[in-house]
């Protein structure tokens, strides 16, 4: 394998990088704490990015993940918060690899030409955590269709979004043979649900408009239904396998962010008579974390190509999440530290975007979690969970 980015990468950070421009550090901090970029959204759904993934034949661009990972990275580089729109890109593994084909004709070029928003993956409840089989809500059947009754939370951006995924169990827990099976996928449509479906905020830390998600009764038809009943546990895995991915991009994209701002910084920021950037207890943080989001970088690349190409990835997407969350995390220390008292000052935006990257040390899926994955499914150790 080619353990370069595509070839089309670098036009495609120009370009985003100058949509980007036109949303600078100020519009960003006027959204705080917690205002919805609507506009910046718009945009990049009008010239296509949102569409990346969408094939051609439905009004996407086609492009391969590794490709469409790219613009994620860009908008986090540019000091934008790539959370306010990444599920568009990363439900559509589940989607497209499952759909059916009525369910592609019907739904993606209303996505790939803005006029739906596919933004809410709804998959982690209050009572099961990280522990996804033990989920609860339920799809029963009645009728020709489905009744959903349940909680979710954690659904991020479930009020800027007209289409959901949502994972449910189809048969309950004690009445199957092994804990993944009984769990099928639903696209619903959230508009007009009227008191079957409510929406609560959750304020946090960073600006990522996530949710709680109530159902009670809420009626789906059974066309609904993505692929076959009781295999949702398998399909989603190809949504978070993408999705780990495209979240390892987007801290790529936040390592840039931070030093390529510290190590301007650290050039023009003159103490004691020379730039702080002179000295090793400066410069030594920023060179590790420049030699961390490299290494990461690389396992994103592997990992998107054994997606793109059919191949097993889960532990690559994992590891590519791990060692990015945790790069970005390092870069985000390094120039906090490089600015010093600064760094804690809005107008310089090493704050917010320290607040942002913090997050992907934690979800989608914390990085304990990946560990006890490698441990167990590649160095072949005792199940530890």
């Amino acid at each position: 394998m080619d353990f370069g980015e595509p070839q089309e990468a670098p036009p495609i950070r120009e370009a985003v990088r100058a949509l980007c421009a036109g949303f600078p550090s100020e519009y960003w901090r006027a959204l705080e704490p917690d205002r919805y970029p609507t506009e910046f959204v718009a945009a990049l759904s009008e010239q296509g990015w949102l569409a990346a993934l969408i094939p051609e034949a439905y009004g996407g661009s086609g492009l391969p993940l590794a490709t469409a990972s790219t613009i994620l990275e860009a908008l986090c580089a540019s000091g934008a918060n790539a959370g306010a729109c990444h599920a568009q890109m990363y439900t559509m593994g589940t989607l497209l690899r499952h759909g059916s084909d009525e369910q592609k004709r019907e739904l993606l070029p209303r996505i790939a030409s803005g006029e739906l928003r596919l933004q809410a993956f709804a998959v982690t409840e209050p009572g099961a955590g990280s522990d996804t089989t033990q989920i609860t809500t339920r799809a029963e059947h009645r009728g020709e269709g489905y009744v959903v009754n349940g909680q979710k939370i954690w659904t991020s951006r479930a009020e800027h979004s007209d289409l959901m995924l949502l994972l449910a169990r189809t048969t309950p827990i004690e009445q199957v043979t092994k804990r993944t099976a009984g769990l099928s996928v639903f696209v619903l449509d959230m508009r007009e649900r009227g008191s079957q479906l409510s929406i609560r905020p959750i304020k946090t830390m960073i600006n990522h408009a996530t949710t709680e998600v109530f159902f009670e009764d809420l009626e789906l038809p059974a066309e609904a239904l993505i692929g076959e009943e009781g295999e949702g546990f398998r399909y989603i895995l190809d949504g978070m396998n993408a999705e780990r991915i495209l979240i390892a991009a987007e801290c790529i994209g936040d390592c840039r962010f931070f030093l390529d701002r510290a190590v301007a910084y650290a050039s023009e920021r003159v103490v004691f008579g020379r730039p702080i950037g002179a000295n090793q207890g400066v410069q030594f943080p920023l060179a590790r974390a420049h030699m961390s989001m490299s290494a990461a970088d690389l396992m994103r690349w592997k990992a998107a190509w054994l997606y793109d190409n059919d191949r097993p990835a889960g532990a690559e997407a994992n590891m590519a999440k791990y060692l990015a969350s945790e790069a970005s995390w390092e870069a985000a220390n390094a120039a906090l530290d490089a600015h010093g008292g600064f760094g804690f000052a809005q107008e310089y935006d090493i704050e917010r975007k320290f607040r942002e990257t913090r997050l992907y040390k934690v979800a989608p899926v914390s990085n304990n979690l990946i560990q006890a994955h490698v441990a167990q499914h590649v160095l072949g150790l005792p199940r530890s969970y």
